[in-house]
């Protein structure tokens, strides 16, 4: 017999429709599995469980009388970077555990108003500032479910780990750099990063808005459900803009061309080599696009990540979180940050604004070579992470001075596409001998996210990789 979480979110919300189920019963089932699975995997800082009935009894209610929004019943966590009322928002940090915002940030407003029963925080990374979860709040790691001994990357690692484990139907994250795609890649899960603009991040703090937040889930038509609810431009939106229609309207329609992929499986990095079982993965995914009538043409990576980006992307990075830290508590309370962010804070010192503005410019100069690479080109696919799932302590392994080379190194194949603004999607692609997750991911043109929904679509239709669970889906 099939329990509730065997069903997908898009069957789970047609059958509270249906009043086969309730979401106080869907609640309370999620809200068990959390209490008895979710501590050693990391997955939650903080869960509310009679915050989380109360909503699912008011959602009830709504149901009852033929109302409600998109999502109305169906529980969700929220990444413990962004604001949800009444709930502690620790951002990953001890500095910051005791914090409790008194209003919804945009986008977690708008998940609130499609009616989505929010049971909890999932466990990120200090300030999202790496792509491993280690959770200096609650002491655990987020891990993949599919290996224990292996992150479930960052800085959405806690999502990811969640919805893989069967802890929630999908999960909220956020992607700066490939925060959501490679926690989707550790874990057998669909990441969607949206093209800059249709997801607000309201208010904009910088030009450059390389961040965006976006689903993470067992199926495409799920994470385009959750996505839906957050596209939705905030009127103060530097880049705001809004499909012309619903994104899972969209997924139904056939593609009604043969596209061209250009698919790439180096890592552009010397001294970084091909995985080859992750390269496999890929070709396979591939092949699946040419029996489904797409060209694909195999090119080689159009701007590599030598010297001259790498450098731009550590100042970057380096700028970002210390500017996070500097602004988000007082100087005197600087002291409770991890080693990691007081190092990087201390490298900021070094910073002049010419250098950050250098960097930037640098970076504009590697986005706009990929950019150019899609004159004639609908689609890239490429791999999401250097190798499959590492396990715990890796980025850390050789000291502080390493970790953002570490970090690269693995995530190479995702920031890109932050840059130029792209939509991005990480989808299931296999598994390695050892039973680690693989992934591909899709790249499309700006602003094209219905055209790659419906793509990431039609593959997914052609595998049966995302019906793949832990051994943990089953306690």
């Amino acid at each position: 017999m099939s329990a509730l979480h065997d069903l997908s979110a898009s069957e789970q919300r047609s059958a509270l429709r249906a009043r086969e189920v309730s979401s106080r019963e869907l609640t309370a089932h999620y809200l068990d599995r959390i209490d008895r699975l979710a501590e050693p995997l990391g997955a939650f800082v903080t869960v509310v469980p009679e915050q989380a009935l109360a909503e699912a009894d008011r959602a009830d209610a709504q149901l009852a009388a033929g109302e409600g929004g998109a999502l109305t019943g169906l529980p969700l966590g929220i990444k413990d970077l962004h604001a949800a009322a009444g709930i502690r928002m620790t951002a990953g940090s001890p500095a910051l555990a005791d914090v409790i915002p008194p209003r919804d940030s945009w986008t977690v407003d708008l998940l609130r108003r499609a009616g989505a029963v929010i049971v909890g925080k999932t466990s990120t990374a200090e300030l999202g500032s790496t792509c491993f979860t280690e959770d200096h709040v609650t002491g655990h790691a987020a891990v993949t479910p599919f290996d224990t001994r292996r992150y479930s990357s960052g800085s959405s690692g806690g999502a990811a780990t969640a919805v893989a484990a069967g802890l929630l139907p999908f999960a909220h994250g956020s992607d700066s750099a490939g925060s959501i795609r490679t926690p989707a890649a550790t874990s057998n899960l669909v990441g969607v990063k949206p093209s800059r603009g249709l997801v607000s991040i309201a208010p904009a703090s910088t030009f450059m808005a390389m961040g965006t937040e976006g689903p993470l889930a067992r199926t495409v038509a799920d994470a385009a459900l959750l996505l839906d609810a957050m596209a939705q431009p905030w009127a103060g939106d530097l880049y705001a803009w809004t499909p012309k229609e619903s994104l899972a309207a969209g997924m139904t329609h056939a593609i009604d061309r043969p596209l061209t992929v250009a698919m790439w499986t180096e890592t552009g990095i010397d001294g970084v080599d091909e995985d080859p079982e992750i390269s496999a993965a890929v070709r396979r995914t591939a092949q699946l696009l040419r029996d489904a009538g797409h060209e694909v043409r195999e090119i080689g990576i159009p701007a590599r990540l030598d010297a001259d980006v790498v450098g731009p992307l550590r100042t970057w990075l380096t700028s970002a979180v210390a500017m996070s830290a500097s602004m988000m508590v007082p100087a005197e309370r600087w002291g409770s940050y991890t080693a990691l962010t007081r190092f990087l804070m201390q490298r900021a010192q070094e910073l002049s604004a010419a250098d950050v503005m250098l960097a930037q410019a640098r970076l504009a100069g590697y986005a706009s070579r990929f950019l150019a690479a899609f004159e004639h080109v609908d689609v890239a696919l490429t791999p999401v992470t250097s190798r499959p799932p590492v396990l715990r302590g890796h980025f850390l392994s050789e000291g502080l001075e390493a970790v953002l080379d570490r970090m690269l190194d693995w995530s190479c194949p995702t920031p890109w596409a932050n840059l130029t603004g792209q939509p991005a999607i990480a989808l299931p692609a296999g598994f390695t001998a050892e039973g680690l997750p693989l992934s591909a991911q899709l790249v499309g043109r700006p602003r094209a996210d219905a055209l790659l929904l419906a793509l990431a679509g039609q593959l997914e239709s052609a595998q049966d990789w995302h019906r793949v669970h832990p051994a943990v889906w089953d306690e």
